[in-house]
């Protein structure tokens, strides 16, 4: 069994990679965290409770009977990935983690883990916006300047960051075929939409659409799975989702 603990548990997306461990025949979930504070804390989670404190599930104590993790998957806010992954770092233990709105510090520190345990990190565990990316890069190749870009991605009203830690990717995927040339970027937040990003090829008499569009978070969680087993047993580096579908 690979234990996992999984932080932001509680939230949307916490929730989704939760209610899916517990699925599964080889993981169990012993916990799951969140703030000091949160009303759901001391509820049950898997085999486990919701805390606040991580650490108890990373380091053995005197009670025997304490789970320790396996795996540790983060869906709670940037200051919080960092506290968690240097806590990952002390103990030995895998980091996963798709929290957007890193900034370039923080996204540093991340990398700086990943020297010294296996950290995956993915703006988004789409095994279809992964196939969205190679296509867009395959695109972008052959266009080239005939073709003007532009990126239109939309979330609900409640995510905080804009643009989407995807359509960053994107951008940067395709400024690494294209150069210099300008793309547009457009972020819509509204409703409950759970994810959509479109990537437009714009030329002479005509346009290309590239679009993905997420139905349900299990789009996203069911990927985070797929990066559960994956990472166990890994040497350290910082790995993407390309590169769990890659090596399986």
């Amino acid at each position: 069994m690979i234990k996992v603990v999984v932080v932001g548990a509680c939230g949307r997306m916490g929730g989704e990679v939760a209610r899916l461990i517990i699925e599964q025949n080889d993981m169990k979930l012993i916990a799951g965290v969140e703030a000091a504070g949160h009303p759901l804390l001391g509820t049950a989670i898997g085999s486990g409770f919701v805390v606040a404190d991580l650490s108890r599930f990373l380091c053995p104590t005197v009670d025997s009977r304490q789970p320790i993790a396996d795996v540790v998957v983060d869906f709670s806010i940037p200051d919080a990935v960092i506290e968690n992954v240097q806590r990952c770092v002390q103990a030995g233990k895998p980091f996963i983690t798709g929290v957007t709105g890193l900034n370039e510090t923080q996204m540093q520190a991340l990398k700086t883990a990943s020297e010294k345990i296996p950290v995956v990190y993915a703006p988004n565990f789409s095994v279809g916006v992964c196939v969205l990316a190679r296509l867009v890069v395959e695109a972008s190749a052959l266009l080239q300047e005939d073709y003007d870009v532009h990126i239109i991605e939309t979330h609900h009203k409640r995510k905080k960051d804009a643009p989407s830690g995807t359509a960053k990717m994107l951008l940067e995927k395709i400024k690494a075929k294209i150069g210099e040339r300008e793309v547009g970027m457009s972020s819509i937040r509204t409703g409950d939409v759970v994810g959509e990003h479109k990537v437009i090829f714009g030329g002479p008499g005509e346009r290309l659409e590239l679009t993905h569009k997420a139905e349900s978070r299990v789009a996203f969680a069911a990927g985070v799975i797929t990066a559960i087993r994956f990472v166990q047993n890994r040497p350290p580096g910082f790995y993407s989702i390309a590169d769990i579908l890659k090596k399986g």
